[in-house]
């Protein structure tokens, strides 16, 4: 505890099989309390309450506290325990065993090994280990930088929601020029990867567990798979299909249980999915594809070496895998290989294909950009590719890091035209974000950064988007109403 009419209180709970390494805060300041959480050496989540009166604010204080000592927290001295390590992915990439190069039409470097990529109609996306994200065009022109904390995992799009999973336990939107936590994964989760679906985040882990957390951040339920090292996991309407070491296992969305589980051809390093299956990439060079109804294996995708990526033309009908010897595949929908090309510079970690073009993020960290035509592969096979661009930075790139105060958010006098007003509103203990402009339900909650909420606090925001589930989600920019 501190001296004078602020008081804080700092918890640790740190066990040795590594199950939780988190910490706890709460500080009472007259008559708020503001309690911040989450894993050991991360900045972690704030809630902040107000109460009528001092004597009430420090009882609400005293009973978290003892909530707390009671589950196993001890009090601690912050930064005098280390950050739990956080699982980075460690492959190995040999040089390509395919005669011929792929035609790449331009690379881009961000300088660490990327994991994570996304292509929509206006963007590339590409996010690496030292925690940049960039957009680029479809050209290869650098856009936009963004700068995370930690090393970005994946990237993934719900609608035209962007967000990128980090090691530092978070999930950022970057959907506008202000990226924001949008989730604070539990300390003791050690992400692999993550998808979303509706706003519902899907999280698995290095212990082969899926977690399921909702909108407002908040944990629904969770289930351990068969297996460990889980780097799949994808998500629909009908199920949350996660892909680890014994194979894939689909499990109803509410958590209502295992709707099928089928053994893959080695362990899972990276899922796919389409309307009606799934694509699992294995350590034992293959792609098996899956339906999403019974979970029986419709296909199988032969590669020379453990495939470390996968994706799929509309409709599956072209499947592409990258291999662990930088070689990338494309196949018939029936498992014909129809052609194995060299990247000409490392192993694709993550793939999309778009337009007749396949983007790969790479071992070296490029983003590289491959002409998959037909005319243009089959004029690769004979030798004969294009020159190669490789795309420099602009020395002027505008560049956006994560607001972590309210006080960071760009302020307004009043709201521009057109634009929509939100406030922070205390709801049942919790502090939540409703809307105050006409046209909306004033009841439902708006999926809005903690980092930045305030009690009574005005914000306004272009644009909402109504989600299943009862929910507003923002698009475009967030400011501060003075």
């Amino acid at each position: 505890m501190s001296g004078g009419s602020v008081s804080t209180t700092y918890l640790e709970l740190s066990q040795d099989d590594g199950t939780a390494h988190k910490f706890y805060e709460v500080t009472v300041d007259a008559l708020v309390v503001t309690v911040r959480y989450g894993r050991i050496g991360a900045s972690g989540q704030t809630q902040v309450t107000a109460f009528p009166s001092a004597d009430k604010a420090r009882a609400a204080a005293a009973k978290k506290v003892g909530e707390k000592v009671r589950k196993g927290y001890a009090p601690a001295v912050p930064g005098q325990r280390a950050p739990r390590a956080v699982t980075r992915r460690q492959v190995t990439s040999a040089p390509s065993t395919a005669r011929a190069v792929a035609p790449v039409l331009w690379r881009f470097g961000t300088g660490s090994a990327a994991f994570g990529i996304h292509v929509d109609d206006e963007h590339c996306w590409v996010g690496n280990q030292a925690g940049d994200v960039y957009t680029l065009g479809h050209d290869g022109q650098v856009l936009a930088r963004f700068n995370l904390p930690d090393g970005v995992k994946c990237l993934v799009a719900d609608d035209f929601w962007i967000y990128a999973g980090c090691d530092d336990g978070k999930v950022y939107d970057l959907s506008s020029k202000l990226p924001f936590a949008a989730y604070d994964i539990a300390a003791d989760v050690d992400i692999f990867w993550l998808d979303i679906h509706e706003g519902v985040l899907d999280v698995s882990d290095r212990d082969g567990k899926l977690t399921v957390i909702d909108h407002e951040d908040e944990h629904q339920w969770s289930r351990r798979s068969q297996g460990d090292h889980a780097w799949m996991v994808r998500a629909d309407d009908r199920a949350v299909y996660h892909g680890h070491q014994r194979g894939v296992t689909a499990y109803a969305p509410d958590g209502g249980g295992e709707l099928w589980h089928t053994p893959t051809r080695g362990g899972v390093l990276f899922g796919w999915q389409e309307d009606d299956t799934v694509y699992a990439g294995t350590a034992h060079r293959v792609v098996q594809r899956l339906s999403k109804a019974s979970g029986a294996i419709e296909a199988t995708y032969a590669c020379d070496s453990a495939v470390y990526a996968c994706a799929t033309s509309p409709g599956g009908r072209f499947v592409f895998a990258g291999d662990a010897a930088s070689s990338v595949y494309c196949f018939d929908q029936d498992g014909t290989r129809l052609w194995k090309l060299g990247t000409g510079g490392g192993s694709a970690l993550s793939m999309q294909y778009r337009d007749e073009r396949l983007y790969l993020v790479t071992t070296d960290g490029s983003l590289v950009c491959v002409d998959a035509s037909e005319a243009a592969v089959s004029a690769a096979q004979q030798g004969t590719v294009p020159v190669a661009r490789d795309v420099k930075l602009a020395e002027a790139l505008p560049a956006y890091a994560p607001a972590t105060t309210a006080s960071a958010v760009t302020a307004v006098a009043q709201a521009p035209t057109g634009s929509i007003v939100v406030q922070c509103v205390q709801d049942s203990g919790r502090l939540r974000v409703h809307v105050v402009s006409g046209g909306y339900d004033s009841s439902w909650n708006v999926q809005f950064p903690r980092a930045i909420r305030e009690p009574g606090a005005r914000y306004v925001v272009d644009a909402l988007h109504p989600a299943a589930g009862g929910f507003y989600r923002v698009r475009g920019d967030i400011r501060r109403l003075l």
